[in-house]
């Protein structure tokens, strides 16, 4: 009997941790604000479930709207949470009220995120940055982040592929319609791909952000590849 017990609680233990293995990730949006903030407004998704998934998941996220609301060197980012960032963001404006007093310009930044795309394998989940700091125009940007849904492992983009150049090849003659629809001139020849790169609905989607191939005035170049094209080319399925 008490070796029957012992098998009992041994077969309890094994299956609570497979459930917990393979609870699906569930994500609600959340408003993240501080005491005192007049200017940042942040509304993301937060990755519910297993804990160890969504850990990674809500890290990435919380490292990635740090990194849009810090003023200054990339390389001496200090906050350890988005909460440090909003606090700071509004004391930089009033060191900037303090050092010129005589300036109406606002500052303001508005970070918004959402799903994209979310499968058995693959979650992408899209960032967009607005932030103006009193330059002559705010700047917009936009983040893909991908995750291994079984493991909350944040995905590099080359690890979305199963062979990179055969993708590229494939990627090329959309991004130059896109070029030839919006009389961008550039030299095709040296077409790389972009920062961002995620998965949605209408296929795999690729995103230049301002500056990143062209002028400001250029805009955002993005366009979407259907998934038939690219299937034998990527790790994950879209399913």
């Amino acid at each position: 009997m008490r070796q029957y017990k012992y098998l009992l609680t041994i077969c309890y233990f094994i299956a609570f941790f497979n459930c917990e293995e393979e609870k699906k990730t569930v994500f609600s949006e959340i408003n993240i604000t501080t005491e005192n903030n007049s200017l940042v407004e942040v509304n993301i998704p937060e990755a519910n479930g297993n804990k160890i998934v969504s850990n990674q998941i809500n890290n990435k996220i919380q490292n990635t709207v740090i990194s849009a609301l810090h003023i200054g060197n990339p390389d001496e980012i200090t906050s350890a949470s988005i909460e440090e960032s909003i606090t700071a963001f509004n004391n930089e404006f009033k060191v900037f009220k303090t050092d010129f007093p005589e300036s109406s310009q606002l500052w303001e930044a508005q970070i918004d995120g959402e799903i994209i795309h979310q499968s058995s394998e693959l979650i992408s989940i899209a960032l967009t940055s607005y932030t103006n700091t009193g330059g002559a125009h705010g700047i917009l940007n936009i983040s893909f982040l991908n995750f291994d849904s079984k493991t909350g492992q944040s995905l590099k983009n080359n690890q979305l592929f199963s062979d990179v150049d055969a993708f590229k090849e494939v990627a090329k003659p959309y991004f130059n319609k896109v070029l030839t629809e919006k009389n961008i001139i550039l030299d095709n020849t040296l077409f790389q791909l972009p920062a961002n790169i995620g998965y949605t609905e209408d296929g795999i989607v690729l995103l230049y952000n301002t500056y990143e191939v062209a002028p400001y005035s250029d805009g955002i170049i993005e366009f979407a590849i259907p998934y038939d094209e690219v299937e034998d080319y990527l790790v994950f399925n879209s399913l």
